[in-house]
């Protein structure tokens, strides 16, 4: 299983862009593990008895929270877990570079080779890299055992698993790196070594720099030829540029290679997503010793306050979504293939843009990103709370998420924290610091810290390029139509500010529906309806829609995911604002609504399929449809009065009388020659109120 570049296996894949050379050989190093949960005393990995009983086969990728901390409230296993592994190491490799890289352990991590430390991480998101050729013994059996500890600690952020669970474990691939002993860097804080920048880009011409880190595992000089090339799509050779020099044992060289592109091939996100590719190969004695492969996409951000966003220049719709990575009986330890459906659907819904929260995500996700055109935020998981011992590991996080994400295109900006504030001293200082290594590690992009507090003089605000708001109106404060005088006031008092709003929306229990409902709703309640989330969406979004003040939107979430210290709206550890349930089989109102309003694809869809009993007799009926005007049949009767809602895809049908006992409702809109239908069925049997009911059994019963 070779390819050029671990980081990008995944673009080249699906680029078909692979390399013959055999330079660098990256294989997986995801079987044969063994787990055991811990933990043991430091001496007990020498002691035969204890250590070696008990433990079971594992793949990687592995969690032990995957059911714990979905299920219960903080009752799920926070420590240490143990994975070994024994493996033979041919005698072919003895002179070569061995690297162990891990893309993600929780949440701390200790790796050792045959009894010996080769390496640790603080961070359970980002990769790290080990080299262990000094530790191996070729031609026998090694082994090599890593430390995992997901416990919560103040020097590691997150400093709690309280917005989110920590899952525990190797829950991301690991790889094994053989490079020859000059080469292009595999441990700059794993990162693929080459750092792609690009300047004055516009549909004339587009400045291109490639610097590439080095370094020398020899005890002499080396004479080397460095070569950068640039290819385009389909694989045609743009440009090249070579430089030789002597390359000395003392740490990491750099060298760089410029280049003008004319009439570039502009990535225009999700209508053009055009790639080129960076191949770097590096030459000793007439040969390749190393080669990288890295994605290029040419484009040129804005975010304009007042105005809104800009890709290459043109104005460019910010619908977005908020994902977090887990899954119902997965955890974290997700595939490919759970990866790329959580994608489809977000491409589905026809969101633009997505902030992957609250911590760095991926690869393969970031790579997909690229080729799809999703402009995404990617952030460090400094959230919720500070205490004051986190200076060193959040600044160490952000560089590892900057240099190991520094060429995806899609990319545009990095987030720095969200919502933490006491002390605001230090918290600021904090932010301030980490804006101050962002743009020393990156100039070219944004960086953006988020606050839930909505206004623009909280003390912890203004501390980078952009301001990110966090508002539930309706859910956690005030109602839902105070969106509205919110943003027209920081319009009129903060016209220069570049803001964006980065969560709202509210919770959804799928099993609780009601057709009575005010404009708040009290969170603290058992009681989470469907319908509310939907009136929420339906409101709020149609007052973003209208501002471009709100440079983005980030709606939140768009998967139920698990919070395993809470337990609300009648569900133990979930948090219930995703457009889709956790397990990913029922999409909600809340998803079709975006859909309509943000897709291309024709949308016509009924909602409150789930709100099957009705409460009253004359009620409403409410149709997303972008495909014009619906025809809406109950029980085989045309119903008429039809108006708009909030935005054009809209529709809704008032005073509507059911009949007794079984409702059959029918959409019907023609498109493009092409009939749509929508049906669903409801039921009427008297008066009712569906929340008094709810809250009476569930006194009576205990929680649902």
């Amino acid at each position: 299983m070779k390819k050029s570049l671990f980081i990008l296996c995944a673009f080249l894949l699906l680029s078909g862009f692979l390399s013959q050379i055999d330079a660098r050989d990256v294989s997986s190093f995801c079987i044969g593990w063994e787990f055991k949960k811990g933990p043991f005393a430091q001496d007990a990995m020498l002691a035969a008895g204890k250590w070696n009983a008990g433990w079971q086969k594992v793949t990687v990728p592995h969690t032990w929270n995957a059911d714990d901390m979905q299920k219960k409230v903080s009752a799920f296993y926070e420590g240490v877990g143990y994975y070994r592994k024994k493996h033979t190491f041919p005698e072919s490799l003895k002179g070569k570079r061995l690297f162990l890289r891990f893309e993600g352990v929780g949440s701390c991590a200790e790796v050792y080779v045959n009894g010996y430390l080769v390496g640790t991480h603080k961070g359970a998101y980002s990769a790290f890299a080990c080299e262990i050729g000094s530790q191996v013994k070729f031609g026998e059996e090694n082994e090599i055992i890593v430390k995992a500890d997901n416990t919560a600690r103040p020097d590691v952020i997150p400093t709690n698993h309280v917005l989110f669970g920590v899952y525990g474990g190797m829950y991301r691939p690991v790889w094994l790196v053989v490079t020859e002993p000059c080469g292009i860097v595999v441990n700059d804080c794993a990162s693929s070594g080459v750092y792609i920048t690009q300047k004055n880009v516009s549909k004339k011409s587009a400045e291109v720099t490639v610097k590439v880190k080095v370094d020398n595992a020899t005890l002499t000089p080396a004479s080397l030829t460095l070569e950068n090339a640039i290819y385009d799509g389909n694989g045609k050779l743009v440009k090249t540029h070579s430089c030789s020099f002597e390359l000395t044992p003392q740490g990491v060289q750099s060298y760089s290679s410029q280049f003008k592109l004319n009439n570039p091939h502009l990535w225009q996100g999700r209508e053009d997503p055009y790639l080129y590719k960076v191949v770097s190969r590096l030459w000793q004695n007439g040969r390749v010793v190393d080669e990288v492969v890295q994605p290029l996409g040419l484009r040129k951000y804005e975010a304009v306050a007042g105005k809104g966003f800009f890709l290459n220049g043109k104005k460019y719709p910010m619908y977005g979504v908020t994902r977090h990575q887990d899954w119902w009986g997965l955890g974290s330890a997700l595939t490919n293939r759970e990866h790329d459906f959580d994608l489809a659907q977000i491409m589905d819904i026809g969101a633009t843009t997505v902030r992957f929260a609250h911590y760095q995500q991926s690869e393969y996700l970031y790579s997909r990103c690229d080729t799809l055109g999703l402009v995404i935020w990617a952030e460090i998981p400094f959230v919720n709370r500070v205490t004051g011992q986190e200076w060193d590991n959040a600044h160490q996080q952000m560089r590892e998420l900057i240099r190991q994400s520094f060429n995806h295109p899609s990319i545009y900006i990095w987030g720095i924290h969200n919502e933490v504030y006491h002390p605001h001293g230090y918290t600021a200082a904090l932010t301030q610091s980490i804006h101050d290594l962002c743009k020393l590690e990156d100039p070219d992009r944004y960086t953006v810290s988020v606050n839930g507090y909505g206004h623009v003089n909280h003390p912890v605000n203004q501390r980078a390029d952009i301001q990110g708001m966090n508002r539930y109106f309706g859910w956690y404060e005030r109602k839902l139509q105070d969106i509205k005088p919110w943003i027209e006031k920081m319009e009129q008092e903060y016209p220069w500010q570049r803001l964006m709003l980065t969560e709202y929306g509210a919770d959804a229990n799928i099993e609780h529906q009601t057709e009575i409902l005010g404009d708040a709703l009290n969170w603290t309640s058992p009681f989470y309806p469907e319908t509310f989330q939907t009136k929420t969406h339906e409101y709020q979004w149609s007052i973003i829609s209208q501002h471009p003040y709100i440079l983005a939107s980030y709606l939140w979430n768009m998967f139920d995911f698990a919070v395993p210290t809470s337990k609300r709206g009648s569900m133990a550890a979930r948090n219930m604002k995703g457009m889709m349930t956790f397990d990913r089989k029922i999409k909600k109102d809340s998803y079709f609504w975006y859909k309509a309003n943000w897709s291309k694809d024709p949308v016509l869809y009924m909602t409150q399929r789930r709100n099957v009993l009705r409460e009253r007799k004359e009620t409403s009926v409410t149709v997303y449809s972008n495909i014009g005007t619906p025809k809406v049949y109950l029980n085989g009767q045309e119903l008429s009065g039809v108006r708009k809602g909030y935005t054009e895809v809209h529709y809704i049908f008032d005073k509507v009388r059911l009949n007794d006992g079984k409702n059959v409702l029918r959409a019907v809109a023609t498109w493009q020659g092409k009939e749509y239908v929508d049906e669903m069925e409801w039921e009427y049997r008297g008066e009712c109120n569906r929340e008094a009911d709810f809250l009476e059994h569930s006194q009576e019963h205990g929680s649902w």
